[in-house]
């Protein structure tokens, strides 16, 4: 039964720990969080049942995995200040943008056992999508156990730390451009005279759906797009627009704009 601790408990933080109690991974009493102040913590602990502490040092001596889960612009400050706790069996997983496996291991040793991930906000309903990059000290079962825990709250996969900025593009920051895209379909929705509540849900149970679509059918996103569009029929002329102003070369700009961000802070 491995111990799981968390420094920071911000949302994410929030999601991973929901997930792990609502999947009974581990028993609540093996969960310890720290944080700044106990707002948070008291939310945690209220709702999970699990240990809290205002002292991140606590909550590497009482675990096995550690969960960075602290903004980046702390994140080396903070582990700076516990890296003498960590010894060569924990594991350290981070969730913070930015930071890559040689800089944390310029601060706890080259010789510690590091993951880092890029989990998403989805993962507040249990629909994230995480990335997983291990450092070389990573045992198969130990990436296993983590990648169960990430799993826990959505869907994980093991990628080389090479892909990460494009993962942040693609997964990280997505939700972002989708919320984006369900407001305008819903703002259109209300122009045709829909009230606004019953436009936000029509449009996002249908990028729900579309989404599920794409990953239970097997199908190219091309050829489920062409089932909908009917020969001369409304969703065609709504494609034809789309194409005209330029929908997708201004969604791979987007993300590409995004990967490039990535690699200007990891630098």
């Amino acid at each position: 039964m491995k111990k799981i601790g968390f420094i920071g408990a911000g949302n994410m933080a929030g999601a991973i720990i929901g997930g792990i109690i609502k999947s009974n991974l581990v028993e609540s009493q093996n969960v310890i969080a720290s944080a700044k102040t106990m707002t948070n913590l008291n939310k945690l602990k209220d709702e999970y049942n699990i240990n809290v502490t205002l002292d991140a040092r606590e909550v590497v001596k009482n675990s096995d995995i550690v969960f960075m889960a602290v903004k980046p612009n702390i994140f080396d400050g903070v582990l700076e200040s516990v890296k003498d706790l960590i010894g060569d069996e924990k594991i350290v997983v981070s969730i913070a943008a930015g930071k890559s496996i040689s800089s944390m291991e310029n601060i706890i040793g080259d010789d510690k056992k590091i993951i880092r991930t890029m989990p998403n906000t989805p993962a507040l309903v249990n629909e994230g999508m995480s990335a997983l990059c291990p450092n070389k000290n990573i045992e198969d079962e130990e990436l296993k156990i983590v990648k169960g825990i990430f799993d826990s709250f959505g869907k994980s996969e093991v990628v080389g730390e090479y892909l990460i900025d494009s993962v942040i593009g693609v997964s990280g920051s997505s939700p972002a451009y989708v919320f984006m895209f369900i407001e305008a379909m819903a703002d259109a929705a209300v122009v045709g005279g829909m009230p606004r509540k019953q436009a936000y849900n029509f449009a996002a149970q249908s990028v729900l759906g579309a989404a599920k679509m794409v990953l239970e059918s097997g199908k190219h996103p091309g050829e489920l797009k062409d089932m909908v569009c009917s020969p001369g029929g409304t969703t065609i002329e709504a494609v034809k627009v789309l194409e005209n102003e330029g929908m997708r070369s201004s969604v791979i700009n987007a993300v590409c704009a995004c990967i490039e961000k990535s690699k200007e802070m990891s630098k």
